[in-house]
């Protein structure tokens, strides 16, 4: 089993990919930094005796995205599962060298082009595709017609849930195509996320309040491994158990309207 899993640099990808490593799985590492991914590498190698595979990408960048697909595609044959678990929070709006707000960019589009531009070989291996949302989905108010939101008033959280957001309608609209896809959310995890957000900062300091990369982790995993991820495609997960999701995150004229807008947003229209 060839799983190919973004963000896996820390948090909850790296343990992602020790846990699916020890389960037998040939991960691949991806993220932007490759000396953090060695050292992912290197732990998951004392932990199963297998060096994981290892590639670079910034999802900031579409050129750098294009080019992660080609390289996956020259090396492996088969993916059985593609892992979308890249992803940031800012407090501030910023805006990629594509011209699109961060968030947005990162968590949502990149993904989605990957995602499209391996969809053949995920498929024609049986593969799934798994990504990791959050419980932000639900206050999310997406609108395909302004993305990076600069038409509305700008709030970063709103902004994240809104990425979320898009996150569930993209498994929502991969599963009418009929592709094994679900998503997640992990919880709040003590990992490096929103590090510039008092918000998590005051929240990491409360006992009991987040969770460990490992736990974050399991649902991940479960989607990766059991049935559940191919049976229950198009669903939204939390504690890999079926979650109950809102009706903008199930929405299928909105997750069509979302991929349309996506296409034209990465320039898969003109492939």
């Amino acid at each position: 089993m060839i799983t190919v899993i973004t963000g896996a640099s820390a948090g909850i990808g790296a343990a992602a990919a020790e846990g699916l490593a020890r389960a037998g799985h040939d991960v691949v590492l991806v993220g932007r930094s490759r000396p953090r991914l060695e050292i992912v590498a290197e732990r998951i190698v004392g932990a199963t005796g297998r060096r994981p595979d290892v590639a670079t990408a910034d999802f900031a960048s579409f050129e750098e995205v294009t080019r992660l697909a080609a390289d996956l595609l020259d090396r492996y044959e088969r993916i059985d599962v593609l892992a979308n678990n890249a992803g940031v929070m800012s407090t501030k709006r910023r805006l990629t060298r594509d011209g699109h707000e961060t968030m947005i960019q990162v968590n949502h589009l990149s993904p989605f082009l990957l995602t499209n531009l391996l969809l053949d070989r995920v498929t024609s291996s049986g593969g799934r595709v798994v990504t990791t949302s959050s419980g932000a989905a639900r206050s999310g108010r997406l609108n395909p017609s302004d993305l990076d939101r600069s038409g509305r008033r700008w709030s970063a959280w709103l902004q994240y849930g809104d990425t979320k957001q898009a996150n569930a309608l993209f498994t929502v609209a991969l599963a009418g195509r009929g592709v094994a896809a679900t998503c997640f959310h992990p919880g709040v995890i003590r990992t490096g996320f929103a590090p510039d957000s008092l918000y998590m900062k005051l929240l990491m300091t409360i006992p009991g309040a987040a969770g460990t990369p490992e736990q974050g982790a399991s649902t991940l995993v479960h989607l990766a491994t059991s049935p559940d991820g191919a049976e229950q495609s198009g669903r939204y997960f939390a504690k890999s158990a079926p979650a109950p999701a809102t009706k903008r995150m199930t929405d299928p004229a909105l997750a069509a309207a979302l991929w349309e807008r996506s296409v034209a947003a990465t320039g898969l229209s003109a492939a």
